[in-house]
């Protein structure tokens, strides 16, 4: 009886070890679970988020477009919305801004006026960056006057010649013969006068392929 009271306990005494064996192994399994199951921040995932300001620098990159006159332009100052908006180009080239004052914007690339830009704001902000979208092109314009369907702006495509400026307008009213047209090219008081034969263009002559220019006129006599 003494001797299977003392393997009775033996047993008992072995099956309380395993248990508890047993349960810290799942204790431990468990802890690991829950270690791989923490999302695990890397210096690749906060790189990715400071390469923010830069690539919205990098907008301005990618754009040798000149601005001109009437141009709208989207202007974005990285986190200072309130410098940020809308900014039409005024018709002397400048624009106004928030801090900075009069700025002239006409006759430089969008780049170069963010560069301007951020130059300026670098009294108010550390280190501001600046990108500069053109969302409204106004100035690529030319004019047509006198014997034609439709007179006025019309918008200017690149290597757009006067022949194709006309059929662009709907062409010469039936009063003319299209000799004697002329382009007037340059600011006021100093414009060049160039000739433009409709009927030779027509006959594809190519001392009538003159490219236009932004601020051209047509006359039409």
């Amino acid at each position: 009886m003494t001797v299977a009271l003392q393997k009775a306990k033996s047993c008992t005494s072995v099956s309380s070890v395993a248990l508890a064996w047993g349960a810290f192994l799942l204790s431990a399994c468990i802890g690991v679970a829950q270690t791989l199951a923490k999302p695990v921040l890397t210096p690749k995932a906060a790189s990715a988020s400071s390469s923010t300001p830069a690539s919205i620098a990098a907008l301005t990159d990618t754009s040798n477009y000149v601005i001109g006159a009437n141009d709208v332009l989207q202007i974005t100052v990285w986190q200072e919305p309130s410098l940020s908006g809308t900014f039409p180009v005024r018709p002397d080239g400048m624009i106004s801004l928030v801090l900075v004052g009069d700025l002239p914007a006409a006759g430089i690339t969008p780049m170069q006026l963010g560069q301007n830009i951020a130059q300026k704001l670098k009294k108010y902000i550390q280190d501001p960056i600046v990108s500069v979208v053109v969302t409204a092109v106004k100035s690529q314009t030319i004019f047509l006057v006198g014997q034609i369907q439709h007179t006025g702006p019309i918008e200017l495509s690149p290597g757009m010649t006067p022949l194709q400026a006309i059929a662009a307008a709907g062409g010469l009213s039936p009063f003319t013969n299209g000799k004697h047209i002329y382009i007037l090219r340059g600011p006021q008081g100093k414009q060049q006068k160039i000739p433009f034969n409709y009927k030779l263009a027509l006959k594809g002559d190519n001392q009538q392929n003159v490219s236009l220019l932004p601020g051209d006129t047509i006359v039409v006599p």
